[in-house]
Protein backbone atom coordinates (compact mmCIF):
# COMPACT_ATOMS: atom_id res chain seq x y z
CA UNK A 1 0.00 0.00 0.00
CA UNK A 2 2.96 2.29 0.68
CA UNK A 3 4.35 1.84 -2.86
CA UNK A 4 0.79 2.27 -4.25
CA UNK A 5 0.42 5.71 -2.66
CA UNK A 6 3.98 6.79 -3.60
CA UNK A 7 3.53 5.83 -7.26
CA UNK A 8 0.23 7.71 -7.52
CA UNK A 9 1.75 10.83 -5.93
CA UNK A 10 4.82 10.87 -8.20
CA UNK A 11 2.86 10.42 -11.43
CA UNK A 12 -0.26 12.53 -10.66
CA UNK A 13 1.39 15.30 -8.63
CA UNK A 14 5.10 15.42 -9.51
CA UNK A 15 4.40 14.47 -13.15
CA UNK A 16 7.19 11.87 -13.20
CA UNK A 17 7.48 9.77 -16.34
CA UNK A 18 5.45 6.58 -16.31
CA UNK A 19 8.25 4.62 -17.99
CA UNK A 20 10.72 5.67 -15.27
CA UNK A 21 8.23 4.62 -12.61
CA UNK A 22 7.92 1.19 -14.24
CA UNK A 23 11.73 0.80 -14.28
CA UNK A 24 12.21 2.09 -10.71
CA UNK A 25 9.49 -0.03 -9.07
CA UNK A 26 9.86 -2.97 -11.49
CA UNK A 27 6.18 -3.15 -12.41
CA UNK A 28 4.33 -3.79 -15.67
CA UNK A 29 2.75 -1.00 -17.67
CA UNK A 30 -0.74 -2.50 -17.13
CA UNK A 31 -0.12 -2.63 -13.39
CA UNK A 32 0.78 1.07 -13.42
CA UNK A 33 -2.46 1.89 -15.23
CA UNK A 34 -4.42 -0.02 -12.58
CA UNK A 35 -2.64 1.90 -9.82
CA UNK A 36 -3.49 5.23 -11.40
CA UNK A 37 -7.17 4.28 -11.81
CA UNK A 38 -7.78 3.15 -8.19
CA UNK A 39 -7.11 4.82 -4.84
CA UNK A 40 -6.34 1.42 -3.27
CA UNK A 41 -5.70 -2.07 -4.57
CA UNK A 42 -9.08 -3.28 -5.90
CA UNK A 43 -8.36 -6.92 -5.13
CA UNK A 44 -9.04 -9.88 -7.35
CA UNK A 45 -11.92 -9.28 -9.76
CA UNK A 46 -13.42 -12.17 -11.69
CA UNK A 47 -15.45 -11.11 -14.70
CA UNK A 48 -16.96 -14.50 -15.50
CA UNK A 49 -17.52 -17.50 -13.24
CA UNK A 50 -15.10 -20.32 -13.69
CA UNK A 51 -16.29 -23.21 -15.75
CA UNK A 52 -16.88 -26.48 -13.92
CA UNK A 53 -17.12 -29.10 -16.64
CA UNK A 54 -17.12 -32.05 -14.22
CA UNK A 55 -19.82 -30.61 -11.94
CA UNK A 56 -22.11 -28.75 -14.37
CA UNK A 57 -24.14 -31.84 -15.44
CA UNK A 58 -24.84 -32.71 -11.81
CA UNK A 59 -26.08 -29.28 -10.63
CA UNK A 60 -29.80 -30.10 -11.23
CA UNK A 61 -29.39 -33.31 -9.20
CA UNK A 62 -27.79 -31.43 -6.28
CA UNK A 63 -30.46 -28.75 -6.32
CA UNK A 64 -33.24 -31.36 -6.37
CA UNK A 65 -31.72 -33.17 -3.37
CA UNK A 66 -31.53 -29.92 -1.42
CA UNK A 67 -35.08 -28.99 -2.40
CA UNK A 68 -36.42 -32.36 -1.23
CA UNK A 69 -34.54 -31.95 2.06
CA UNK A 70 -36.79 -29.04 3.00
CA UNK A 71 -39.64 -31.54 3.50
CA UNK A 72 -37.51 -34.10 5.37
CA UNK A 73 -37.00 -34.19 9.17
CA UNK A 74 -34.37 -31.71 10.24
CA UNK A 75 -32.06 -34.38 11.67
CA UNK A 76 -32.29 -36.57 8.56
CA UNK A 77 -31.23 -34.14 5.86
CA UNK A 78 -28.28 -34.54 3.52
CA UNK A 79 -24.86 -33.36 4.55
CA UNK A 80 -22.37 -32.25 1.91
CA UNK A 81 -20.45 -35.50 2.27
CA UNK A 82 -23.63 -37.56 1.85
CA UNK A 83 -24.53 -35.66 -1.34
CA UNK A 84 -20.98 -36.24 -2.62
CA UNK A 85 -21.27 -39.98 -1.91
CA UNK A 86 -24.59 -40.25 -3.72
CA UNK A 87 -23.24 -38.39 -6.75
CA UNK A 88 -20.31 -40.81 -6.96
CA UNK A 89 -22.23 -44.02 -6.28
CA UNK A 90 -25.50 -43.33 -8.09
CA UNK A 91 -24.56 -40.90 -10.88
CA UNK A 92 -20.88 -41.53 -11.65
CA UNK A 93 -19.52 -38.15 -10.52
CA UNK A 94 -15.73 -37.94 -10.91
CA UNK A 95 -15.07 -34.53 -9.32
CA UNK A 96 -13.96 -33.58 -5.83
CA UNK A 97 -15.77 -32.86 -2.57
CA UNK A 98 -14.75 -29.18 -2.40
CA UNK A 99 -16.62 -28.24 -5.58
CA UNK A 100 -19.81 -29.91 -4.26
CA UNK A 101 -19.39 -28.07 -0.96
CA UNK A 102 -19.24 -24.70 -2.73
CA UNK A 103 -22.45 -25.39 -4.69
CA UNK A 104 -24.34 -26.54 -1.57
CA UNK A 105 -23.20 -23.53 0.45
CA UNK A 106 -24.21 -21.10 -2.31
CA UNK A 107 -27.65 -22.74 -2.63
CA UNK A 108 -28.31 -22.67 1.11
CA UNK A 109 -27.28 -19.03 1.39
CA UNK A 110 -29.65 -18.16 -1.41
CA UNK A 111 -32.53 -20.06 0.22
CA UNK A 112 -31.98 -18.78 3.77
CA UNK A 113 -35.04 -17.01 5.10
CA UNK A 114 -34.90 -13.36 6.19
CA UNK A 115 -36.90 -12.27 9.22
CA UNK A 116 -38.66 -9.08 10.16
CA UNK A 117 -37.92 -7.46 13.56
CA UNK A 118 -41.03 -7.48 15.76
CA UNK A 119 -42.42 -4.95 18.22
CA UNK A 120 -42.35 -6.03 21.86
CA UNK A 121 -45.27 -4.26 23.51
CA UNK A 122 -45.74 -4.11 27.29
CA UNK A 123 -47.84 -7.02 28.47
CA UNK A 124 -46.65 -9.46 25.77
CA UNK A 125 -45.07 -12.75 26.84
CA UNK A 126 -43.65 -15.91 25.27
CA UNK A 127 -43.54 -19.40 26.82
CA UNK A 128 -41.78 -22.62 25.92
CA UNK A 129 -40.37 -25.88 27.30
CA UNK A 130 -36.73 -26.92 27.05
CA UNK A 131 -34.51 -29.63 28.53
CA UNK A 132 -31.86 -29.52 31.26
CA UNK A 133 -29.84 -32.07 33.22
CA UNK A 134 -30.15 -31.77 37.02
CA UNK A 135 -29.47 -33.86 40.14
CA UNK A 136 -32.43 -34.46 42.46
CA UNK A 137 -31.77 -36.36 45.70
CA UNK A 138 -28.54 -37.73 44.24
CA UNK A 139 -30.18 -38.93 41.01
CA UNK A 140 -29.22 -37.40 37.67
CA UNK A 141 -32.16 -36.83 35.33
CA UNK A 142 -33.18 -34.81 32.31
CA UNK A 143 -35.89 -32.41 33.43
CA UNK A 144 -38.44 -30.38 31.50
CA UNK A 145 -37.54 -26.70 31.83
CA UNK A 146 -40.47 -24.27 31.61
CA UNK A 147 -39.54 -20.71 30.61
CA UNK A 148 -41.73 -17.62 30.27
CA UNK A 149 -40.41 -14.19 29.30
CA UNK A 150 -41.89 -10.71 29.17
CA UNK A 151 -40.57 -9.44 25.86
CA UNK A 152 -40.76 -5.73 26.72
CA UNK A 153 -38.87 -5.75 30.02
CA UNK A 154 -36.76 -8.86 29.24
CA UNK A 155 -37.89 -10.38 32.56
CA UNK A 156 -37.51 -14.15 32.68
CA UNK A 157 -38.99 -16.92 34.80
CA UNK A 158 -37.95 -20.57 34.69
CA UNK A 159 -38.81 -23.72 36.63
CA UNK A 160 -37.94 -27.39 36.18
CA UNK A 161 -40.33 -30.33 36.36
CA UNK A 162 -39.96 -34.09 36.04
CA UNK A 163 -41.85 -34.17 32.76
CA UNK A 164 -43.63 -31.93 30.26
CA UNK A 165 -47.35 -32.45 30.67
CA UNK A 166 -50.59 -30.55 31.24
CA UNK A 167 -50.10 -30.28 35.00
CA UNK A 168 -46.55 -28.92 34.78
CA UNK A 169 -47.63 -26.60 31.95
CA UNK A 170 -50.31 -25.09 34.18
CA UNK A 171 -48.10 -25.05 37.26
CA UNK A 172 -45.38 -23.21 35.31
CA UNK A 173 -47.89 -20.53 34.32
CA UNK A 174 -49.09 -20.12 37.90
CA UNK A 175 -45.55 -19.73 39.26
CA UNK A 176 -44.57 -17.34 36.45
CA UNK A 177 -47.57 -15.07 37.03
CA UNK A 178 -46.80 -14.92 40.75
CA UNK A 179 -43.17 -14.03 39.97
CA UNK A 180 -44.10 -11.28 37.49
CA UNK A 181 -46.81 -9.87 39.75
CA UNK A 182 -49.50 -10.10 37.07
CA UNK A 183 -50.84 -11.96 34.03
CA UNK A 184 -49.56 -11.01 30.54
CA UNK A 185 -52.24 -9.85 28.15
CA UNK A 186 -50.90 -11.95 25.26
CA UNK A 187 -48.78 -15.11 25.36
CA UNK A 188 -47.13 -16.72 22.34
CA UNK A 189 -46.64 -20.51 22.15
CA UNK A 190 -45.52 -23.07 19.67
CA UNK A 191 -47.95 -25.82 18.65
CA UNK A 192 -47.38 -27.98 21.72
CA UNK A 193 -49.73 -30.95 22.07
CA UNK A 194 -50.40 -29.85 25.65
CA UNK A 195 -52.26 -26.79 24.36
CA UNK A 196 -53.16 -27.72 20.77
CA UNK A 197 -55.31 -30.79 20.19
CA UNK A 198 -54.90 -30.71 16.41
CA UNK A 199 -52.96 -28.64 13.86
CA UNK A 200 -54.97 -27.14 11.03
CA UNK A 201 -53.17 -25.15 8.36
CA UNK A 202 -50.19 -23.16 9.57
CA UNK A 203 -51.31 -22.26 13.11
CA UNK A 204 -52.67 -24.18 16.08
CA UNK A 205 -56.40 -24.64 16.12
CA UNK A 206 -58.66 -26.80 18.24
CA UNK A 207 -56.96 -26.11 21.57
CA UNK A 208 -57.36 -28.56 24.44
CA UNK A 209 -60.04 -28.26 27.10
CA UNK A 210 -57.47 -27.84 29.89
CA UNK A 211 -55.79 -24.99 28.02
CA UNK A 212 -59.13 -23.28 27.52
CA UNK A 213 -59.89 -23.72 31.24
CA UNK A 214 -56.61 -22.04 32.18
CA UNK A 215 -57.13 -19.30 29.59
CA UNK A 216 -60.65 -18.63 30.87
CA UNK A 217 -59.36 -18.40 34.44
CA UNK A 218 -56.54 -15.93 33.75
CA UNK A 219 -58.23 -14.14 30.78
CA UNK A 220 -55.09 -13.78 28.64
CA UNK A 221 -54.99 -13.87 24.84
CA UNK A 222 -53.10 -16.75 23.23
CA UNK A 223 -51.10 -16.69 20.00
CA UNK A 224 -49.58 -19.75 18.30
CA UNK A 225 -46.59 -19.69 15.97
CA UNK A 226 -46.69 -21.09 12.50
CA UNK A 227 -45.69 -24.72 12.25
CA UNK A 228 -41.89 -25.09 12.30
CA UNK A 229 -41.42 -21.36 12.77
CA UNK A 230 -39.80 -20.93 16.19
CA UNK A 231 -38.46 -17.55 15.08
CA UNK A 232 -41.87 -16.08 15.92
CA UNK A 233 -41.00 -16.61 19.58
CA UNK A 234 -37.28 -16.01 19.26
CA UNK A 235 -37.21 -14.02 22.51
CA UNK A 236 -38.00 -17.01 24.70
CA UNK A 237 -35.89 -19.31 22.50
CA UNK A 238 -32.78 -17.22 23.17
CA UNK A 239 -33.51 -16.63 26.86
CA UNK A 240 -34.13 -20.33 27.40
CA UNK A 241 -30.54 -20.96 26.43
CA UNK A 242 -29.46 -17.96 28.50
CA UNK A 243 -31.19 -19.36 31.59
CA UNK A 244 -29.70 -22.80 31.07
CA UNK A 245 -26.17 -21.40 30.73
CA UNK A 246 -26.42 -18.97 33.63
CA UNK A 247 -28.79 -20.60 36.15
CA UNK A 248 -28.03 -24.31 35.63
CA UNK A 249 -24.24 -24.29 35.27
CA UNK A 250 -22.70 -26.18 36.97
CA UNK A 251 -25.34 -28.93 37.02
CA UNK A 252 -27.44 -28.04 40.09
CA UNK A 253 -28.13 -30.42 42.96
CA UNK A 254 -31.17 -30.24 45.23
CA UNK A 255 -33.22 -32.45 47.52
CA UNK A 256 -36.43 -31.87 45.55
CA UNK A 257 -37.84 -30.09 42.54
CA UNK A 258 -39.55 -27.58 44.83
CA UNK A 259 -36.24 -26.65 46.48
CA UNK A 260 -34.52 -26.24 43.10
CA UNK A 261 -37.38 -24.14 41.73
CA UNK A 262 -37.13 -21.81 44.74
CA UNK A 263 -33.45 -21.26 43.89
CA UNK A 264 -34.26 -20.71 40.22
CA UNK A 265 -36.89 -18.11 41.08
CA UNK A 266 -34.33 -16.28 43.19
CA UNK A 267 -31.90 -16.36 40.26
CA UNK A 268 -34.59 -14.92 37.98
CA UNK A 269 -35.22 -12.07 40.41
CA UNK A 270 -31.49 -11.35 40.68
CA UNK A 271 -31.24 -11.31 36.87
CA UNK A 272 -33.57 -8.30 36.79
CA UNK A 273 -30.61 -6.15 37.88
CA UNK A 274 -29.00 -6.36 34.43
CA UNK A 275 -29.48 -3.79 31.69
CA UNK A 276 -30.11 -5.09 28.19
CA UNK A 277 -28.44 -3.66 25.11
CA UNK A 278 -29.96 -0.38 23.96
CA UNK A 279 -31.71 0.31 27.30
CA UNK A 280 -30.88 2.86 29.96
CA UNK A 281 -33.09 1.29 32.64
CA UNK A 282 -32.55 -2.03 34.35
CA UNK A 283 -34.93 -4.92 33.69
CA UNK A 284 -36.34 -4.45 37.19
CA UNK A 285 -37.27 -0.84 36.41
CA UNK A 286 -38.78 -1.87 33.08
CA UNK A 287 -40.78 -4.62 34.80
CA UNK A 288 -42.10 -2.16 37.37
CA UNK A 289 -43.43 -0.02 34.53
CA UNK A 290 -44.78 -3.02 32.62
CA UNK A 291 -46.72 -4.33 35.62
CA UNK A 292 -49.25 -1.55 35.05
CA UNK A 293 -50.12 -3.25 31.71
CA UNK A 294 -50.46 -6.73 33.20
CA UNK A 295 -53.79 -8.27 34.16
CA UNK A 296 -54.54 -8.85 37.82
CA UNK A 297 -54.02 -12.36 39.18
CA UNK A 298 -57.43 -13.84 40.13
CA UNK A 299 -58.05 -14.13 43.86
CA UNK A 300 -59.18 -17.72 43.48
CA UNK A 301 -56.25 -19.88 42.45
CA UNK A 302 -56.46 -22.16 39.43
CA UNK A 303 -57.25 -25.75 40.34
CA UNK A 304 -54.31 -27.65 38.87
CA UNK A 305 -55.29 -31.27 38.96
CA UNK A 306 -55.87 -34.32 36.82
CA UNK A 307 -58.93 -36.45 37.55
CA UNK A 308 -59.37 -40.03 36.37
CA UNK A 309 -61.83 -42.78 37.19
CA UNK A 310 -60.07 -46.07 37.98
CA UNK A 311 -60.84 -49.48 39.44
CA UNK A 312 -58.72 -51.10 42.14
CA UNK A 313 -57.54 -54.60 41.26
CA UNK A 314 -57.31 -57.70 43.45
CA UNK A 315 -53.97 -56.49 44.85
CA UNK A 316 -55.58 -53.24 46.05
CA UNK A 317 -53.70 -51.21 43.43
CA UNK A 318 -54.97 -48.48 41.14
CA UNK A 319 -53.09 -47.52 37.98
CA UNK A 320 -52.46 -43.86 37.16
CA UNK A 321 -49.96 -42.41 34.69
CA UNK A 322 -48.37 -45.86 34.14
CA UNK A 323 -47.69 -46.34 37.87
CA UNK A 324 -49.58 -48.39 40.48
CA UNK A 325 -50.63 -46.90 43.84
CA UNK A 326 -51.98 -48.87 46.78
CA UNK A 327 -55.33 -48.35 48.51
CA UNK A 328 -56.72 -50.05 51.65
CA UNK A 329 -57.63 -53.67 50.92
CA UNK A 330 -61.30 -53.07 51.69
CA UNK A 331 -61.48 -51.01 48.48
CA UNK A 332 -60.22 -53.82 46.23
CA UNK A 333 -62.31 -54.33 43.06
CA UNK A 334 -64.12 -51.02 43.65
CA UNK A 335 -64.47 -48.03 41.35
CA UNK A 336 -62.45 -45.06 42.70
CA UNK A 337 -61.41 -41.58 41.59
CA UNK A 338 -57.78 -40.44 41.28
CA UNK A 339 -57.11 -36.72 41.79
CA UNK A 340 -53.46 -35.88 41.03
CA UNK A 341 -51.41 -32.70 41.02
CA UNK A 342 -47.72 -32.06 40.51
CA UNK A 343 -46.68 -33.43 43.92
CA UNK A 344 -49.43 -35.75 45.25
CA UNK A 345 -51.78 -38.50 44.08
CA UNK A 346 -55.01 -38.81 46.06
CA UNK A 347 -57.51 -41.64 45.69
CA UNK A 348 -61.07 -40.75 46.65
CA UNK A 349 -64.53 -42.26 46.83
CA UNK A 350 -67.72 -40.28 47.51
CA UNK A 351 -65.68 -37.32 48.73
CA UNK A 352 -63.55 -39.37 51.16
CA UNK A 353 -59.78 -39.62 50.66
CA UNK A 354 -58.84 -43.29 51.00
CA UNK A 355 -55.15 -43.00 49.96
CA UNK A 356 -52.62 -40.20 49.62
CA UNK A 357 -49.24 -40.85 47.97
CA UNK A 358 -46.35 -38.69 46.78
CA UNK A 359 -46.48 -38.66 43.00
CA UNK A 360 -43.96 -40.73 41.09
CA UNK A 361 -42.85 -39.39 37.69
CA UNK A 362 -41.12 -42.65 36.75
CA UNK A 363 -42.69 -45.40 34.69
CA UNK A 364 -43.97 -48.84 35.71
CA UNK A 365 -43.38 -48.33 39.41
CA UNK A 366 -45.53 -49.63 42.29
CA UNK A 367 -45.96 -47.37 45.31
CA UNK A 368 -47.14 -49.16 48.44
CA UNK A 369 -48.35 -47.86 51.76
CA UNK A 370 -47.81 -50.79 54.19
CA UNK A 371 -50.63 -49.58 56.43
CA UNK A 372 -53.13 -50.31 53.64
CA UNK A 373 -52.43 -54.07 53.94
CA UNK A 374 -52.37 -54.54 57.72
CA UNK A 375 -56.09 -55.39 57.93
CA UNK A 376 -55.62 -58.20 55.40
CA UNK A 377 -52.46 -59.38 57.16
CA UNK A 378 -54.40 -59.82 60.40
CA UNK A 379 -56.48 -62.45 58.61
CA UNK A 380 -53.42 -63.92 56.88
CA UNK A 381 -50.63 -63.56 59.46
CA UNK A 382 -48.45 -66.17 57.81
CA UNK A 383 -47.63 -63.70 55.00
CA UNK A 384 -46.10 -61.12 57.37
CA UNK A 385 -42.50 -61.85 56.38
CA UNK A 386 -43.31 -62.30 52.68
CA UNK A 387 -45.69 -59.43 52.00
CA UNK A 388 -44.26 -57.21 49.27
CA UNK A 389 -45.93 -54.01 50.58
CA UNK A 390 -43.92 -54.41 53.83
CA UNK A 391 -40.62 -55.02 52.02
CA UNK A 392 -38.10 -52.39 53.07
CA UNK A 393 -40.45 -50.93 55.69
CA UNK A 394 -38.07 -49.66 58.36
CA UNK A 395 -39.55 -49.48 61.86
CA UNK A 396 -37.84 -48.39 65.09
CA UNK A 397 -35.97 -51.09 67.02
CA UNK A 398 -38.63 -51.23 69.75
CA UNK A 399 -41.03 -52.95 67.30
CA UNK A 400 -38.60 -55.84 66.75
CA UNK A 401 -38.19 -56.16 70.51
CA UNK A 402 -41.97 -56.20 70.95
CA UNK A 403 -42.33 -58.92 68.30
CA UNK A 404 -39.73 -61.11 70.07
CA UNK A 405 -41.51 -60.70 73.39
CA UNK A 406 -44.90 -61.51 71.85
CA UNK A 407 -43.46 -64.62 70.18
CA UNK A 408 -42.01 -65.73 73.50
CA UNK A 409 -45.13 -65.01 75.55
CA UNK A 410 -47.90 -65.87 73.06
CA UNK A 411 -46.27 -68.39 70.75
CA UNK A 412 -47.92 -68.55 67.27
CA UNK A 413 -50.61 -66.15 68.50
CA UNK A 414 -47.90 -63.54 69.07
CA UNK A 415 -47.63 -62.78 65.34
CA UNK A 416 -51.33 -61.86 65.22
CA UNK A 417 -50.92 -59.64 68.31
CA UNK A 418 -47.95 -57.93 66.66
CA UNK A 419 -50.00 -57.19 63.53
CA UNK A 420 -52.77 -55.79 65.75
CA UNK A 421 -50.19 -53.43 67.27
CA UNK A 422 -49.12 -52.35 63.77
CA UNK A 423 -52.76 -51.71 62.89
CA UNK A 424 -52.78 -48.92 65.49
CA UNK A 425 -50.91 -46.93 62.80
CA UNK A 426 -54.28 -46.60 61.07
CA UNK A 427 -55.25 -44.19 63.85
CA UNK A 428 -51.93 -42.84 65.12
CA UNK A 429 -48.66 -41.56 63.73
CA UNK A 430 -45.50 -43.65 63.81
CA UNK A 431 -43.98 -41.31 66.40
CA UNK A 432 -46.97 -41.68 68.72
CA UNK A 433 -47.05 -45.48 68.41
CA UNK A 434 -43.28 -45.74 68.89
CA UNK A 435 -43.52 -43.86 72.19
CA UNK A 436 -46.40 -46.10 73.31
CA UNK A 437 -44.52 -49.28 72.40
CA UNK A 438 -41.40 -48.13 74.27
CA UNK A 439 -43.50 -47.40 77.35
CA UNK A 440 -45.24 -50.78 77.04
CA UNK A 441 -41.89 -52.55 76.93
CA UNK A 442 -40.72 -50.67 80.01
CA UNK A 443 -43.92 -51.73 81.84
CA UNK A 444 -43.55 -55.31 80.53
CA UNK A 445 -46.85 -54.98 78.65
CA UNK A 446 -46.92 -56.74 75.30
CA UNK A 447 -50.58 -57.32 74.39
CA UNK A 448 -52.06 -55.16 71.61
CA UNK A 449 -54.86 -53.98 73.93
CA UNK A 450 -52.29 -52.83 76.46
CA UNK A 451 -50.39 -50.84 73.84
CA UNK A 452 -53.68 -49.31 72.66
CA UNK A 453 -54.57 -48.22 76.22
CA UNK A 454 -51.14 -46.66 76.69
CA UNK A 455 -51.53 -44.85 73.36
CA UNK A 456 -54.95 -43.49 74.32
CA UNK A 457 -53.70 -42.48 77.78
CA UNK A 458 -50.78 -40.57 76.30
CA UNK A 459 -53.20 -38.71 74.05
CA UNK A 460 -55.40 -37.66 77.00
CA UNK A 461 -53.47 -34.72 78.38
CA UNK A 462 -54.24 -33.95 82.07
CA UNK A 463 -55.60 -30.54 82.95
CA UNK A 464 -52.83 -28.16 83.98
CA UNK A 465 -53.42 -25.92 87.00
CA UNK A 466 -53.58 -22.28 85.99
CA UNK A 467 -50.58 -20.41 87.37
CA UNK A 468 -51.27 -16.73 88.02
CA UNK A 469 -47.68 -15.83 88.84
CA UNK A 470 -47.02 -14.33 85.45
CA UNK A 471 -50.48 -12.74 85.15
CA UNK A 472 -50.65 -9.98 87.79
CA UNK A 473 -53.87 -8.48 86.41
CA UNK A 474 -55.95 -11.66 86.90
CA UNK A 475 -55.99 -11.85 90.75
CA UNK A 476 -57.58 -8.41 90.89
CA UNK A 477 -60.74 -9.75 89.23
CA UNK A 478 -63.48 -10.30 91.81
CA UNK A 479 -66.18 -12.85 91.05
CA UNK A 480 -69.22 -12.77 93.44
CA UNK A 481 -70.51 -15.99 94.96
CA UNK A 482 -73.51 -17.47 93.10
CA UNK A 483 -76.99 -17.41 94.65
CA UNK A 484 -77.82 -21.03 95.56
CA UNK A 485 -81.05 -20.37 97.52
CA UNK A 486 -83.25 -21.73 94.75
CA UNK A 487 -81.22 -24.95 94.62
CA UNK A 488 -81.36 -25.36 98.42
CA UNK A 489 -85.13 -24.93 98.43
CA UNK A 490 -85.43 -27.78 95.95
CA UNK A 491 -83.29 -29.91 98.18
CA UNK A 492 -85.55 -29.16 101.19
CA UNK A 493 -83.01 -27.13 103.06
CA UNK A 494 -84.06 -24.20 105.22
CA UNK A 495 -82.99 -20.90 103.68
CA UNK A 496 -80.25 -19.13 105.61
Amino acid sequence: MQNWAEIRRRVLVDRQSKRSICREFDIHWDTLQKILLHNEPPGYRQNLPRSRPKLEPFLPIIHQILQDDRKAPRKQRHTVRRIFQRLKNEHGYLGGLTMVQGVVQAWREGQAEAFLPLIHRPGDAQADFGRAVINIAGQSCTAAMFVMTLTHSDAIFCAVFPRECTLTFQEGHRLAFDCFGGVPRRITYDNTRIAVARIVGQRGEGVTTEFLRMKSHYLFESHFCRVRSPNEKGHVESLLGYARRNFLVPVPEADSFAALNARLEESCRSDLKRTTRGQTLTNAQLLEREQAELLAIPEESLSIRQVESVRANSLSLVRFDRNDYSVPTRYAHRRLTVVADVERVRVETTGTIVANHPRSWDRCRTIFDPIHYLGLLERKPGALDYARPLEGWELPECFAALRLRLAKDEGPRGQVEYIRVLRLLEQATLEELTAAVEQALSLEVSAADGVRLILEHRRDRPTVTLDLAGLPHLPRVSVPDPDLSGYRSLCGEVPR
